[in-house]
């Protein structure tokens, strides 16, 4: 087994979050190695799609990866024939990521190893993180930048090749090239984001049949319209009680609209969600999280426009219900279903069902091996939702010594955390936070 020269820091995972904490080092000269063994570092799941359909779902104004340089985007995608308000395709942003990873290993500070890291565990006041082909690497300091775990696996369909839980693997893609050319029919389980991208690319391989989305509220995202920003200041926001924001919030659409009032929270974000008691925070996730989610996180005004359109052709349907039962049959899934309010089911006939219910929502339940390990041997440990790590304001793990964590693995703290702006703000804080560590 290889065990590699100690490195200053360690990164696990290479989307986003882990290429911008690489570069964000790099520029402060401290040696780091980026770990990713999916083939799509500098990307991700999110920006690696190749569907032109795939649009961001805001404008690139807002998308720049550096903190301190707020239009770098803007440059790049209007030297390439975009405006600084056009929701540009998702793989442009993913090209612009790939660029920026690529500046940080020019300068040699940024190391990539495209293997899948398996194992971490302290070792001489450090770091020892195993890879898959037995390769060990030392480092002074880890950081996780595993993204959005993928879904739990759909409690239906006894392992069945028709039922897709993972949207973004190639059992997906197989299904939907599949589908395009037999216009069957296909379930999608959920009816957020993930179920839009999963409609677009359905759409766009020229598929003709049936696409039912079916969730327990049948909500769908909202799509962006212009209006006048609203903003507000943090006195005049109730804090720390659910309803009492919910009816403050209520009162501001009326008002200024709700887009508005909405995106005037922005900046309090993580501020209103820390000020939350823990019994609050499970309300909001109980109850308002779906209306929250549809009208916080919107999609461009031309994938609302195709999706109202579907809709009008017959070739989609939004059905609020729950799934009673599923049952394999003559190459097909038949599916008893009871729509919300009706007390009648219906069974129907699918070629697929594809898992579009979103990311992993309790962090104990992962797949990834290495955060399993770490969580089993008490390195890391679930925050008080059970919905990611526990992590300070440093976004430093509990459990573990020079450690942190990035993204999606932090939101039980900072709840919004999935979006641009915020990460690249952490991914800044958590390179200076490190570097301090270190004293570099």
């Amino acid at each position: 087994m290889k065990s590699d020269r100690g490195l200053p820091v360690a990164i696990i995972g290479g989307g986003f979050s882990g290429t911008i904490v690489a570069a964000q080092l790099a520029r402060r000269g401290i040696d780091n190695v980026l770990i990713e063994g999916s083939g799509r570092a500098g990307r991700g799941v999110a920006y690696s799609t190749r569907e032109p359909a795939h649009v961001l779902n805001v404008c690139a104004d807002v998308m720049s990866a550096w903190e301190d340089d707020l239009d770098h985007f803007v440059r790049v995608a209007e030297a390439e024939g975009a405006t600084r308000r056009d929701f540009v395709q998702r793989m442009q942003f993913g090209q612009y990521l790939r660029r920026i990873l690529d500046e940080a290993l020019a300068t040699g500070r940024t190391r990539l190893v495209q293997r899948l890291a398996m194992e971490a565990e302290p070792r001489d006041g450090g770091w020892r993180v195993s890879l898959d082909g037995g390769e060990q690497l030392q480092a002074s300091a880890l950081v996780l930048a595993l993204g959005n775990q993928p879904p739990e696996p759909l409690p239906f369909g006894g392992g069945s090749t028709r039922v897709i839980d993972n949207p973004w693997g190639p059992e997906a893609l197989a299904a939907i090239e599949d589908l395009a050319a037999t216009n069957e029919d296909v379930l999608l389980v959920g009816t957020g984001l993930t179920m839009v991208d999963a409609v677009l690319s359905l759409d766009a391989a020229g598929h003709q049949g049936r696409i039912v989305a079916l969730s327990r509220r049948g909500l769908v995202p909202r799509g962006h319209v212009d209006f006048e920003a609203a903003p507000v200041e943090r006195g005049d926001i109730p804090a720390g009680n659910v309803r009492a924001l919910w009816r403050w919030l209520r009162r501001r659409s009326a008002q200024v609209g709700w887009r508005a009032a909405i995106d005037s929270l922005r900046p309090h974000s993580h501020w209103l969600w820390q000020s939350l008691p823990q019994d609050q925070r499970e309300r909001f996730a109980r109850h308002a999280r779906p209306w929250w989610d549809v009208h916080r996180h919107r999609i461009a005004p031309t994938v609302a426009q195709r999706l109202h359109e579907l809709i009008a052709e017959g070739r989609l349907q939004i059905v609020a219900g729950r799934i009673q039962s599923v049952r394999e049959e003559h190459d097909a899934l038949s599916v008893v279903y009871r729509r919300r309010g009706s007390s009648t089911v219906q069974d129907e006939r699918f070629a697929y069902m594809i898992n579009c219910t979103g990311p992993l929502g309790r962090i104990d339940r992962t797949r990834d091996a290495l955060l399993k390990g770490m969580l089993a041997d008490g390195l890391a440990r679930p925050d008080d939702m059970g919905i990611a790590l526990d992590v300070d304001e440093h976004s430093r793990i509990a459990g573990s010594q020079r450690a942190w964590a990035m993204g999606p693995l932090t939101k039980g703290r900072y709840w919004e955390i999935i979006a641009v702006p915020d990460i690249r703000g952490q991914a800044a804080a958590v390179a200076e936070d490190i570097a301090m560590e270190l004293k570099r």
